[in-house]
């Protein structure tokens, strides 16, 4: 008899009673798990951004104890340093072999904020992880977008907290659902970039705004806990910024926020913000002076690639540039203007990866009762427009590759909140009784409706019709594993063990050789003539180039015939087609055919024996 009590307590509480809680809460574990399980084995990729290989190599460095170095020298840093360093050290008495450029020792990195790859380096030293290139997945690679899907489920956690605040635990169960469905947060947890961690930052500066401005409708605010999350909002916007650059404007909406919405200290609160933020950024922007000059070094210059002034990635590939064209106003404004419109057209109504963008920006106008959703929404059309404005003017070159998943994208870091409103505008179409946020819905509840489930079908069609991008690619074709082309991590790795350590390697993926091939390489000079040449001769010798399908798969007639004979495309098309260098060239030995298969290397001297 007793055990057939215990059996039957154990079947009331699995029923009724805490074990049912504990199951359910189980099941979703495990479902959430599998859908990861299944996505890294179907749709996994390796890396394709050169920024994520970039931060990547910056954060093995650091890792290694070589401190914030890179082995991905872009021509432009190498200026901005070399630049900076004889304004500083000319009159020196032993500065006539100097190497004011810092380009035959450990280079400086000046691109990357540091929060990243940090993050990112404590993680390699934590975990141990083989670093050697096999066929397949690349396992740092893989590691790291683990980490990013812990980021991700993260948002998912905290974007149903923020719509249950704001609203209701029904809003915030269909939004968290539809964020864990949405398809581009998926695609930039394997990508390598930061922006599946800023995104989660975003979100804890919503959370800190909203307690603010909860509070200060209280009849006796606590100054005190106000003051500190005006503060946490200020050290989360700094710590962003510290991630990635352009997030720094955030602090625009959070600071505009604290003065309207926060109460009779409203300034102050401000403030503190604004104080917190600078002493964050402060340090690392003297830094940056230090080192070459620049408070944001070569992210400072971002808004003048791709102008008249500097077509295309031409600036970060100059050596000695022009750098008057970098402060002419009517570039930037033609930059964004050209750049806002396909974010109107396109990245606007596809805001939460499918159409609940444009259910987001038509919930925005809705009534709202309550005033922390009514007044959230000012921040998130004041965050909208000035990311729109920051995404337009720093788009880079780099971000034409992929449209959508690149560093620059900032919009896709409001993606959570842009749930969370079309999930309240859907559910005032729908039906259902919910106060909290301040909106009545009204429409099944004026028809005759014979299933009072009717409701949730149309909740669960709403989020697997939401969904249909995710669930278009777990059930298409599985992806390559390599982002070929022009990445073969394989071929990248051969060429890299034929160079010295102290050998200076050219390419135009210098990004992915100082990756997978752990060599430092230099971008491809703007030209193969006085670019080529200024390097080569007066700064540090090129010992081998390795050319890819980046620069080779280039249009054949406005890409080729039209352009100028000293482009790096030409050059390697006549030395693959006619077998034909320019005759003061000092790279001409190739290796054998069929010894690489991804791009054209030239070099000074034969390396290769036996196959590494």
């Amino acid at each position: 008899m007793k055990i057939a009590n215990y059996i039957q307590t154990a079947i009331h509480i699995l029923e009724a009673g805490a074990g049912h809680l504990f199951v359910r809460w189980l099941a979703i574990i495990f479902a959430v798990i599998a859908l990861l399980g299944y996505y890294d084995v179907h749709c996994y990729h390796n890396f394709s951004s050169p920024e994520a290989m970039d931060t990547a190599q910056l954060a093995k460095n650091i890792a290694e104890g070589k401190g914030y170095t890179t082995l991905y020298l872009r021509p432009f840093s190498v200026f901005l340093v070399q630049r900076h360093n004889e304004e500083q050290y000319r009159n020196h008495p032993a500065s006539a072999n100097t190497d004011f450029a810092r380009i035959r020792q450990a280079h400086p990195d000046i691109v990357n904020p540091p929060v990243y790859p940090l993050l990112l380096a404590g993680m390699m030293k934590a975990v141990p992880l083989n670093y050697t290139v096999t066929p397949g997945r690349y396992l740092p690679e893989f590691v790291i977008a683990l980490l990013n899907q812990v980021f991700l489920l993260l948002t998912v956690v905290l974007t149903f907290f923020v719509g249950r605040q704001l609203f209701d635990q029904v809003v915030g169960w269909l939004a968290a659902l539809l964020a864990l469905g949405c398809e581009p947060l998926w695609q930039f947890s394997v990508s390598g970039l930061s922006t599946n961690f800023l995104m989660l930052i975003f979100l804890g500066i919503i959370a800190c705004l909203m307690s603010v401005e909860e509070r200060s409708r209280l009849y006796h605010p606590p100054v005190a806990e106000m003051f500190v999350k005006a503060l946490g909002a200020g050290l989360l916007a700094g710590f962003g910024t510290l991630t990635r650059y352009s997030f720094g404007w955030v602090i625009i909406p959070v600071l505009v926020y604290l003065v309207l919405f926060s109460g009779k200290r409203r300034m102050g609160y401000a403030l503190a913000a604004a104080g917190a933020f600078g002493l964050l950024v402060g340090p690392w922007v003297v830094r940056n002076l230090v080192v070459c000059g620049e408070p944001f070094g070569v992210a400072g210059f971002y808004a003048a690639e791709d102008t008249p002034g500097f077509p295309g990635v031409s600036l970060m590939q100059q050596l000695h540039p022009v750098m008057v064209n970098a402060f002419v106003p009517s570039y930037y404004s033609d930059k964004l203007l050209a750049n806002l419109r396909p974010l109107f057209l396109t990245d606007l109504p596809q805001l939460g990866g499918s159409w609940a963008g444009m259910l987001f920006l038509t919930g925005l106008l809705m009534s709202f009762r309550g005033f922390a959703a009514r007044r959230m929404r000012y921040f998130l059309l004041f965050s909208l427009a000035v990311f729109m404005m920051a995404q337009a003017v720093g788009r880079t070159p780099e971000a034409k590759a992929d449209e959508q998943i690149n560093g620059s994208n900032l919009l896709v870091l409001l993606v959570p909140m842009v749930l969370i409103y079309a999930t309240v505008f859907f559910l005032q179409f729908a039906g259902g009784t919910h106060t909290r946020g301040g909106f009545l819905v009204n429409f099944l509840d004026k028809q005759t409706v014979p299933l009072g489930q009717l409701r949730f079908v149309m909740g669960g069609l709403f989020v697997i019709i939401s969904c249909l991008p995710l669930i278009y690619s777990l059930t298409g074709s599985k992806v390559n594993t390599y982002a070929y082309p022009p990445y073969y991590p394989p071929d990248i790795r051969k060429v890299s063990s034929w160079m010295q350590s102290d050998e200076l390697m050219m390419s135009d993926v210098p990004w992915a050789v100082a990756w997978y091939g752990r060599h430092q390489t230099i971008w491809l000079t703007a030209n193969t003539e006085d670019q080529f040449y200024a390097l080569n001769d007066y700064l540090r010798p090129v010992h081998a180039l390795f050319i890819t399908a980046q620069t080779m798969d280039e249009k054949m007639f406005s890409g080729m015939y039209l352009t100028s004979e000293n482009t790096w495309t030409r050059f390697s098309l006549d030395r693959l087609d006619a077998g034909r260098t320019p005759g003061n060239f000092p790279l001409v030995i190739m290796p054998p055919e069929g010894l690489i298969y991804s791009g054209l290397f030239l070099t000074d001297r034969v390396r290769w024996g036996e196959t590494p």
